[in-house]
């Protein structure tokens, strides 16, 4: 993808909404100079997050299986072309976000609590949650940052008992969303904007700060700190993590991540939603 002018302040912009959208710091968590980020798909969870909960909402009966049965075929073809231009992600996602315009925020936060219980739990990464908790015990913050959406960021942050999160920002009105984004889903550049831009509110020195990620497509957020961390590796970022000098942390086999087997737009937030869905009422129909 190119990163012309417009695409870089497209990104940007993305990175400063996710800023703003973390809230505040979660009571109890002491602010200071150094803080730790950490990549969610993979890292702290394994499979996609947004994955687990399209799953479960459309479970729930969130979504419509008839609108859910032709939308899923049309991002499967999205999905298989490869296409990572700005535009094609724009519309797809566009297109995704169309199941969720009108529905309240309250409503996604209340399903997003049971789904976290009844099936993000089991996911988590034992040995990334050791690592966040010894950032928390030296007085440092963490921070999650990832595609999916920053309300359920927060939502996976709080019961981690981390400090927040960055995600994805969508326009809410009246406590609605009205099927829009601001700029682009918060997935490679848009990380590390957000990166930055949460370092300037909350007075972060970056050369202090941590990151931590499974994967190359973090690898612009892994170059804006002082310490990053490559968390049992895909190929590409083992290569550039041993090129670089990084630390590079493997777990046991027990703890290993058992990928989803997607491209790396699927972990943007409509497009895997959509995925998600379309697999969860394909399933359904064969039973």
């Amino acid at each position: 993808m190119s990163n012309s002018p417009d695409v870089l302040a497209s990104y940007r912009r993305a990175g400063q909404a996710s800023a703003d959208a973390a809230g505040d710091v979660i009571e109890g968590h002491v602010a200071g100079t150094a803080a730790a980020f950490f990549d969610v798909d993979n890292t702290i969870m394994r499979g996609a997050s947004i994955f687990h909960l399209a799953v479960g909402l459309a479970r729930r009966n969130y979504f419509s299986g008839r609108e859910v049965w032709g939308f899923g075929v049309k991002q499967l073809r999205f999905v298989l072309s490869g296409s990572e231009n700005l535009e094609d992600m724009a519309s797809a996602t566009t297109a995704a976000l169309a199941f969720v315009e009108g529905r309240r925020v309250d409503e996604l936060l209340e399903l997003g609590e049971e789904i976290f219980d009844d099936s993000m739990v089991d996911k988590l990464i034992p040995g990334s949650l050791a690592l966040a908790q010894g950032h928390l015990d030296a007085g440092e913050e963490v921070w999650l940052v990832t595609a999916t959406p920053v309300e359920v960021a927060r939502l996976l942050a709080r019961r981690l008992g981390l400090t927040g999160a960055l995600g994805t920002v969508s326009e809410i009105e009246d406590g609605a969303y009205t099927g829009r984004l601001v700029g682009p889903p918060l997935h490679g550049l848009a990380k590390a904007e957000a990166v930055r831009a949460l370092a300037e509110r909350e007075g972060l020195d970056l050369s202090q700060c941590w990151a931590y990620s499974d994967s190359a497509n973090d690898i612009p957020m892994l170059s804006a700190v002082g310490n990053p961390v490559a968390v049992n590796p895909d190929p590409t970022l083992r290569a550039h993590a041993r090129d670089n000098d990084w630390r590079i942390r493997d777990f046991s086999r027990r703890e290993q991540v058992k990928r989803i087997a997607l491209p790396a737009l699927s972990a943007a937030t409509g497009l895997a939603a959509g995925l998600a869905v379309g697999y969860a009422v394909a399933r359904t129909r064969r039973k």
